[in-house]
C-alpha cells in the first residue's frame, strides 16, 4: 500500500466546503474539507475566500484540529502528521503564487465555476475536484474540458451520488432485474425549475440539482440521454417554469422519464427502474431491491419480492469520493465521475430548456 500523502487546497470556504461538515442530521463527512482532513493521505495546505468571515471560521476551525479531535469525529489520523493550521488566503490568485498543492478543489459558486476551474488547471496541479454542476452552460464547460486535455491536467466533478454505497448497490442490481422497461427519475422541491432570468446565477432546480438526477440515470444504465420529449410544462404567474416532464427512449428502454417540480413543499429525490424480472427504488433516504418469487397470494403466479441487500451504515459519499481522488493518483482506479460525463450532463439539461422559453 502508497504511503505517500498528497497536498490539497480548497477554492472557496462556504457551505459545501466547509459549513455542512456541522450539520447534525447529514451523514458526515459532509463537506469537502471535513473528507480532506478525514483521508490519512491527504494534507490539507491551504485554503482561499473573498469572504473573510468564512475564511476566518475556516482558519479557526483547521487551526484546532489535532490528531484527537480526528479520532473523536471518527476520523483517521494523516500519515505522519502533526497539528498543522492550513495557509488562508483572500484570492485564489495568491494561493498559487504560494504554494503548488497535488489537488485542488473547486467549491464556489456556479458562476464562477469556469474562472476559478480554470485558473486551478493552469496552476497544474495533479488532479482538480470541481463541484457540480461544471458551469453554467455547456459552452463554458467546453473551455474547461479544452484547457484539462491542452494542460494535462485531469479533473473529477463531484456527483457525489456516484460514489454512495447505496446507488452503487442499485447499480450492481440491476443486471439481476432483466430486460429494463422504464424508468422514472424524479426531483421534488420548492425551487423554481427554470427561468430564463436566473441564468446568470445558476439558482434554479434544473441546474443545480437536475445535474444529479440525469447524471445519476445515466451512470446507473450506462447510457446518453439525448432527444427529450417534453410535456407537462407549468409556469407561475411570473413566467417561472415550475414543472415539466422530459421523456427519453433507447434501442433497449422504451420509456426513461425524468420529472421535475418546483411547485412542492418538500424534497424528494429518487429513481425507479423497472426490468422483467425484478424492480429497484432508490433515492435520498431509502434503497429497496426487488426480484420476482412464486407468488404467496395467487396460485401460478409470480410476485416481486423484497429482497435483503446489505448495506453499510454509512454510504460514505463523500469520503469515498475522495478515496478515488486518491486511488486514481495512484495509479489503481479511473475517475468515477469524470469531466467528459459531466459535460454531457449540462447539454442534456440545455436539451430539456430549449422546450422550456
Amino acid at each position: 500500500m502508497s504511503e505517500t500523502v498528497f497536498t490539497s487546497a480548497i477554492i472557496g470556504t462556504g457551505r459545501i466546503s466547509f459549513s455542512l461538515g456541522f450539520d447534525k442530521k447529514r451523514e458526515q463527512p459532509a463537506s469537502h474539507t471535513m473528507a480532506l482532513i478525514g483521508n490519512r493521505r491527504i494534507k490539507l495546505i491551504a485554503g482561499c475566500d473573498r469572504d473573510e468571515k468564512k475564511l476566518e471560521s475556516w482558519r479557526v476551525f483547521n487551526e484546532k484540529i489535532n490528531s484527537h479531535f480526528l479520532r473523536f469525529l471518527d476520523f483517521e489520523t494523516p500519515l505522519g502528521s502533526e497539528p498543522f493550521a492550513p495557509l488562508v488566503f483572500g484570492s485564489s490568485e495568491e494561493l498559487y503564487r504560494a504554494v503548488h498543492p497535488d489537488i485542488v478543489t473547486v467549491a464556489v459558486n456556479e458562476d464562477s465555476h469556469m474562472a476559478e476551474c480554470l485558473a486551478a488547471i493552469k496552476a497544474k496541479p495533479r488532479l482538480v475536484i470541481l463541484e457540480k454542476p461544471v458551469a453554467l452552460n455547456s459552452f463554458e464547460a467546453g473551455k474547461i474540458m479544452y484547457a484539462s486535455k491542452e494542460n494535462n491536467v485531469p479533473v473529477m466533478v463531484n456527483h457525489e451520488r456516484r460514489f454512495s454505497a447505496d446507488y452503487i448497490a442499485a447499480k450492481n442490481f440491476i443486471p439481476k432485474i432483466g430486460d429494463i422497461q422504464s424508468v422514472r427519475g424524479e426531483l421534488f422541491s420548492g425551487l423554481r425549475v427554470y427561468g430564463k432570468e436566473f441564468e446568470a446565477d445558476g439558482s434554479y432546480s434544473l441546474l443545480h440539482d437536475g445535474t444529479h438526477l440525469v447524471d445519476l440515470i445515466q451512470f446507473l444504465l450506462g447510457i446518453k440521454l439525448k432527444s427529450p420529449r417534453v410535456s407537462g410544462v407549468y409556469k407561475d404567474e411570473k413566467g417561472v417554469v415550475r414543472n415539466f416532464t422530459a421523456r427519453y427512449k433507447t434501442e433497449n428502454i422504451p420509456e426513461i422519464q425524468i420529472q421535475m417540480s418546483g411547485r412542492s413543499k418538500f424534497f424528494s429525490f429518487g429513481i425507479d427502474i423497472l426490468g422483467t424480472l425484478g424492480r429497484i427504488c432508490v433515492g435520498n433516504g431509502y434503497a429497496k431491491f426487488y426480484l420476482r418469487e412464486e407468488s404467496k397470494l395467487y396460485t401460478g403466479f409470480y410476485s416481486l419480492t423484497r429482497q435483503k441487500v446489505r448495506l453499510p451504515k454509512k454510504t460514505g459519499y463523500f469520503s469515498n469520493m475522495i478515496q478515488n481522488a486518491v486511488d486514481f493518483l495512484d495509479g489503481t482506479a479511473p475517475l468515477i465521475s469524470p469531466l467528459e460525463d459531466a459535460v454531457h450532463d449540462l447539454k442534456v439539461l440545455e436539451d430539456i430548456k430549449t422546450f422550456l422559453f
